[in-house]
């Protein structure tokens, strides 16, 4: 059943997908674009937002994106989709994403022609920007020595090229790898999960961007998401969504706590939040037991580890285009 027509909505409130039109504009995802922003227009050379599965993040990397006009900036958004990616396969798609046509295989070769198009973007009165999403990828100190090097491209009056990194709270230890590249860091914003008041704002947004005319969760439901959902993003749209078609089978008019209950039991929240719970108590009295140590972690099954070659990245990437 599509609970679309049901409730008398233009389209999905609730989708998981980076929907420009439904970004929501948070007290902490504002304070972190204004921080961005200030550092992109100033080119501070390295700043970098970070924040837990699901905060977020790749859809205040596009709002950024958006936020940046083609007539003062050259921005790029490149996804780091593999831990196994090379300095010179970034070093080959960074120049790609700023307009350097036929990147050159010998590296110093390609500097020259990066360096090169930074020089006539600047001359343009330009600044050239390259957002990182799931920076947290990058887990070599060759990839993190090369960033350092391009962050040290500059004219006199100031650096040619800014980074933006997006990453889970473990890149921070990734920056690490190379020290110096760690110290030049100038903005750092760390997202925080949503207050039950950002939450209720937050699905009373996406509804009516979606058509709603009014609000279609009760407050008792909105405490419940909030509290099974622990403040994130993609959870808070995850339970609204199943909770909606719940509610259309039903034949419920809005989504009660009953319903919530319902599909947070379904998708293991309940027993999750739980075990969140549990694993931060016994942190907190320091007998955390070792298989305890690695909770949120994601391991990929066996059968994921096979290598992905640098032509396999690079085709994917082309197929998302320069975003």
């Amino acid at each position: 059943m599509n609970y679309l027509e049901y409730f008398q909505l233009s389209q999905e409130p609730f989708s998981n997908a980076p929907v420009t039109r439904f970004y929501y504009n948070s007290v902490q995802h504002s304070q972190a674009m204004v921080r961005l922003m200030f550092a992109v227009d100033n080119m501070r050379g390295l700043a970098v937002c970070v924040g837990n599965i699901g905060a977020g993040k790749t859809t205040l990397a596009r709002r950024m994106l958006d936020n940046l006009p083609e007539s003062q900036y050259e921005a790029a958004l490149l996804v780091i989709i593999h831990a196994g990616i090379t300095a010179s396969w970034l070093l080959r798609r960074i120049a790609l994403q700023l307009g350097v046509e036929s990147p050159a295989e010998d590296k110093l070769a390609l500097l020259s022609q990066l360096y090169q198009r930074l020089v006539k973007i600047y001359e343009e009165g330009r600044k050239a920007v390259v957002l990182i999403d799931e920076a947290q990828m990058l887990q070599s100190r060759e990839l993190m020595e090369e960033f350092r090097g391009l962050t040290n491209l500059e004219v006199p009056e100031r650096k040619l090229l800014s980074f933006v990194f997006f990453g889970l709270p473990e890149l921070e230890e990734n920056l690490l790898l190379d020290p110096p590249l760690a110290q030049r860091v100038a903005v750092k914003y760390r997202l925080q999960p949503f207050n039950l008041e950002s939450v209720e704002a937050y699905i009373k947004h996406r509804l009516r961007m979606a058509g709603s005319k009014k609000m279609l969760f009760t407050s008792q439901a909105v405490e419940l998401v909030h509290k099974y959902s622990q403040g994130i993003p993609r959870l808070i749209n995850t339970l609204c969504d199943n909770g909606l078609f719940e509610a259309a089978l039903a034949r419920r008019s809005v989504v009660d706590s009953t319903l919530v209950e319902q599909s947070a039991g379904g998708l293991g929240l309940n027993e999750q939040r739980e075990a969140s719970e549990a694993i931060k108590a016994r942190r907190k009295a320091g007998i955390l037991t070792p298989d305890e140590s690695d909770a949120g972690r994601i391991s990929l099954p066996a059968d994921h580890a096979k290598t992905v070659t640098m032509d396999e990245i690079d085709s994917y990437l082309d197929r998302l285009g320069k975003v």
